[in-house]
């Protein structure tokens, strides 16, 4: 089930990873009132039809989840983005790829909480697929901004074979230690948030 924002975004990552794609691109950006992401990949894209269909919350292609039914992860998503006073939007083009931007309200009172972005990365980057994913992190205040960028191929460059447990450790710290600087803009910069 969708707890957190990092749920979906990870649901919309795999989707691009099981694509076909040779890259895969992660934006999160987030402002004072709103944070974005976006999930844009080059794999085997969507007929306008599918797009329709991949709305639809009973409707699945019966290939990725062979006994499932109902394919929830975008209808979930679109759902509680209309109940949060977000933004959805899913464009894509057989052969060339698919993008899915959504946003949500973080003053909303029924916006999930974030949740735990640096363990989401680590399950994305560690995935088997061989493509290229990189990951863009913003933060925007009102005195100071902050952002990030991570590459699966430097990674791969710099800690080896992430597969195994010590250069998912070290992933996990990077990341963290990414996050917290963030954290601190935040802190410094918004005396809402004191």
């Amino acid at each position: 089930m969708h707890v957190f924002l990092c749920d979906f975004l990870l649901d919309i990552v795999q989707n691009s990873l099981e694509a076909d794609s040779g890259t895969v691109s992660i934006l999160i950006e987030e402002d004072r009132r709103m944070i974005r992401f976006t999930v844009a990949d080059d794999g085997k894209g969507m007929s306008e039809e599918t797009q329709a269909k991949a709305q639809d919350p009973f409707y699945t292609d019966g290939i990725k989840h062979a006994k499932r039914k109902v394919g929830l992860g975008i209808p979930f998503l679109k759902q509680t983005v209309d109940e949060t006073g977000g933004e959805f939007s899913l464009t894509s083009a057989e052969g060339k790829g698919t993008t899915v931007r959504f946003g949500f309200d973080m003053m909303h009172v029924d916006t999930p909480p974030f949740g735990d972005l640096p363990s989401t990365l680590v399950a994305v980057f560690s995935y088997p697929a061989s493509c290229e994913i990189v990951a863009k992190r913003s933060l925007s205040t009102s005195l100071g901004s902050g952002k990030w960028e991570v590459r699966r191929s430097l990674l791969l460059d710099a800690l080896g074979d992430l597969r195994s447990s010590g250069s998912l450790v070290l992933l996990e710290q990077y990341l963290r230690s990414q996050e917290d600087d963030l954290d601190a803009i935040r802190i410094s910069h918004d005396p809402e948030i004191r």
